[in-house]
């Protein structure tokens, strides 16, 4: 029984393509979805069998280094930290061997433009011949950036990065489903359909249970005027190029109070998870190395740049860029409202939100707070094994091997898909009920104003009460502050709010927009 990190291969298999070429070289990477070619037929050419891709023995080309890997870069899905650590490990000389015999191959091409830009080291192999120039990445496979020609290589570099970072997006059935249904448009139909002034208070009222929900997150509940103050910094996601300093700005708004917390760039270690019995380290996420963090973040700004001058679509770009600021975790704290403050700035950027408006994006992942830690873990779950580590005598962690690569390169899909799925229910759900709420509440309040004139406040708080008591007002409200309405008001007041909001579903079902008048 062949076994292969921690996985059983299947019987009458051998291991192929990135598996092969991790189990030959000892990669210290993690193979997420292994490949092997069976020793009988396959029907249909391929199937799964549990973590695994079985293909047909006809796949088979044979066990060298170049039949591996050109088997990897045709039959599955490209993987460049696997690659990347290949590279590391193979010979040089085997490397130009293989474009040698081959120059002209169009998988032979790819690898020998990776190699060069991966490595930032040149092969000693010439140009190669006149022959049709190829992309990197198929464009039907994947999402891709703008191509930039590559004559030595013969092929068009359209990578969403570059060799100090460079994330990688399969063109998967529910991205391009997303990508069709143009959320953005129909978010400004719903707001062209709205007047002004309702959506100004719309968008005030879903900054902040965004605000909120952020922080609630992290297991946090801070006080009315830190949510206003971080709010306020989210509503000017956009306006300035992202770079590290608008990132510090952005996290000197966050931790106001620096006495405890490093501010910029942490210099020890940082990880997510447990303490035993001695308060030592039980990590579940260590981040990247603080020697690795200037050169990271850099690498991901670069790439932050080059997807929005090559126009990818703003949710990819999103989830691109916050998904690898997290998981590189370059601050002492913070990192998480900060990487879902990326969100914002990028579809703000991008002007995939409408003007001066913030999808409760935050909300909606904490509604599926479940979905969102999966999707996180998932990521840094498998890297962890090849995390090595010690506790310091701070009771933090130090890591001890080279792990910079670890979070240059990441297959960015999963990501997107829930992000994307998260904007769709603001759009579709959370930004029309707001609306929709908002309308039904000042009716309400007009309505009431016609039987006993108050204050729009007190008129305000005796919706809600009467919302939240199933249409009636509660015996403890009507003796304490509405004690001077008479017995006839209360009925005819009770009857206009549950016919204002008659056939709402409801206000709040996710618990987290909250009702205007809860926040006078």
């Amino acid at each position: 029984m062949a076994i292969f990190q921690e996985r059983t291969v299947p019987a009458e298999a051998q291991l192929a393509g990135w598996s092969a070429l991790a189990e030959r070289f000892a990669v210290p990477a993690p193979v997420r979805r292994p490949s092997c070619v069976s020793d009988q037929h396959v029907s249909g050419s391929q199937r799964e069998e549990g973590d695994w891709v079985v293909f047909d023995k006809r796949y088979w080309q044979g066990n060298s280094f170049a039949d591996q890997l050109i088997f990897a870069l045709r039959h599955e899905p490209i993987d460049l930290l696997v690659l990347k650590r290949v590279f590391e490990a193979v010979p040089r000389q085997e490397m130009e061997a293989m474009v040698r015999a081959a120059p002209t191959g169009i998988p032979v091409r790819r690898a020998w433009f990776l190699y060069e830009a991966l490595m930032a080291r040149t092969l000693d192999v010439e140009d190669a011949p006149r022959a049709a120039v190829i992309d990197v990445l198929d464009p039907k496979a994947y999402f891709t950036g703008q191509p930039r020609s590559s004559k030595r290589h013969r092929v068009r570099d359209n990578l969403l990065g570059a060799g100090r970072f460079c994330p990688v997006i399969r063109r998967s059935k529910a991205l391009t489903e997303f990508i069709e249904s143009d959320l953005s448009a129909r978010a400004l139909e719903t707001v062209g359909r709205t007047g002004a002034h309702l959506v100004a208070r719309a968008a005030s009222f879903m900054l902040l249970a965004d605000s909120r929900a952020s922080f609630e997150i992290e297991g946090e509940r801070p006080p009315r005027n830190r949510l206003e103050r971080w709010g306020r910094a989210i509503l000017q996601a956009g306006r300035n190029r992202l770079t590290l300093d608008e990132i510090l700005r952005l996290q000197q708004i966050l931790i106001e109070d620096s006495r405890f917390v490093h501010p910029g760039l942490r210099t020890d270690g940082v990880f997510l998870g447990e303490r035993d019995h001695s308060g030592d380290p039980l990590p579940e996420f260590i981040g990247a190395r603080p020697a690795d963090l200037d050169d990271l973040m850099a690498g991901l700004l670069q790439a932050n740049d080059r997807m929005r001058d090559d126009g990818l679509d703003a949710v990819l770009k999103a989830a691109a860029t916050s998904f690898g600021f997290v998981y590189i975790h370059p601050f002492q704290d913070g990192n998480g409202r900060l990487h879902r403050c990326l969100i914002h700035h990028v579809l703000a950027d991008r002007n995939f939100t409408p003007p001066g408006m913030v999808f409760p994006v935050s909300s909606v992942m904490l509604d599926r707070i479940n979905d969102y830690r999966t999707t996180l873990q998932a990521h840094s779950g498998p890297l962890m094994p090849f995390i090595a580590w010690r506790p310091t005598p701070e009771r933090n962690v130090e890591v001890t091997n080279d792990t910079a690569d670890l979070y240059r390169y990441f297959d960015c899909t999963a990501e997107a898909e829930f992000l994307y799925s998260c904007v769709r229910r603001t759009v579709e759900e959370d930004l029309p009920r707001e609306i929709d709420y908002l309308r039904r509440h000042d009716d309400a309040i007009r309505r009431i104003m016609e039987v006993v004139e108050m204050p729009d406040r007190l008129a305000g708080n005796l919706v809600l009460y009467i919302r939240q008591n199933n249409g009636v007002l509660s015996k403890r409200r009507r003796e304490g502050e509405f004690n001077q309405l008479r017995e006839d008001e209360v009925e005819l007041i009770e009857g206009i709010v549950r016919d204002a909001f008659e056939g709402f579903l409801s206000d709040n079902p996710s618990g987290r927009i909250t009702p205007p008048a809860a926040l006078s």
